[in-house]
């Protein structure tokens, strides 16, 4: 989610020179929503985010948590993250059980494009951790750009690029994955967002998901989000839940 900020903070932070943000920052995750913040989390904090989805898939259904996601803000605007291992369970039909590989990273928020678009970078591995079934064999690696842009007082347009390669998939055979989001932000601690999702491997069938959602800061430093979604082919989740809590500590490093 983009970043739920005063404008009174926005324009201290322009003014001290600081555009990655501080311990006085709202806090901005990357979820509920597919499309990741562009912000990274301030200097000397720590983030952690978690949900669980529900997912149904050609009449089975399978629940998945907790998507545990550590970010530690380690130098001005840079970041290094880790996913921890998610848990699938079978609630219906005969999908797999088990779990994902862990997956560190590390993200830079790279500055402004023309536009005042904002842009960040992030790299990642997935190393072979996880249940074989469920993350495939062998190890795995992304890259992705976030960007976002204010478009009117209340109003943001955001999206990300990522290509993925599949662990145990070959090389020459990446999944790109576009998204595109558009937020509006209701009063100075809930957004919404609207969001469209695409993966495209270069041999396979493409998916496509529509999702919805939001995120209620209860404090400057504490979150609760949802998201609903419902895929639009055949290659797509037919529907998707997902709840979840993100809180942050400041000045711990």
């Amino acid at each position: 989610m983009l970043l739920g900020m005063s404008a009174a903070r926005a324009e201290e932070g322009v003014a001290e020179g600081n555009n990655c943000g501080n311990g006085e920052t709202d806090i901005a995750t990357d979820r509920p929503d597919v499309t990741n913040s562009s912000q990274v989390v301030p200097r000397g904090s720590v983030q952690l985010e978690n949900g669980i989805n529900w997912t149904t898939r050609q009449g089975g259904t399978v629940i998945d948590g907790s998507n545990t996601r550590v970010r530690f803000g380690v130098m001005q605007c840079t970041e290094v993250l880790f996913d921890l291992p998610n848990f699938f369970h079978p609630l219906r039909g005969s999908a797999l059980s088990g779990f994902s590989d862990f997956s560190p990273a590390i993200k830079r928020q790279l500055g402004y494009l023309p536009g005042d678009i904002k842009l960040s970078a992030t790299v990642g591995l997935e190393l072979p951790t996880g249940t074989v079934r469920i993350a495939g064999p062998g190890y795995g690696a992304y890259v992705q750009l976030p960007w976002s842009k204010e478009i009117r007082e209340g109003w943001s347009l955001s999206g990300m690029f990522t290509a993925f390669l599949i662990p145990g998939g070959h090389a020459n055979n990446p999944t790109l994955e576009p998204t595109f989001a558009v937020e509006r932000q209701v009063g100075s601690r809930a957004d919404f967002f609207v969001e469209y999702v695409a993966d495209h491997p270069r041999r396979g069938a493409s998916s496509q998901i529509f999702d919805s959602g939001g995120a209620y800061r209860f404090t400057p430093t504490q979150q609760i989000d949802i998201r609903v979604g419902i895929g639009l082919n055949r290659a797509a989740p037919d529907h998707l839940f997902a709840v979840g809590y993100s809180f942050r500590f400041d000045d711990l490093i």
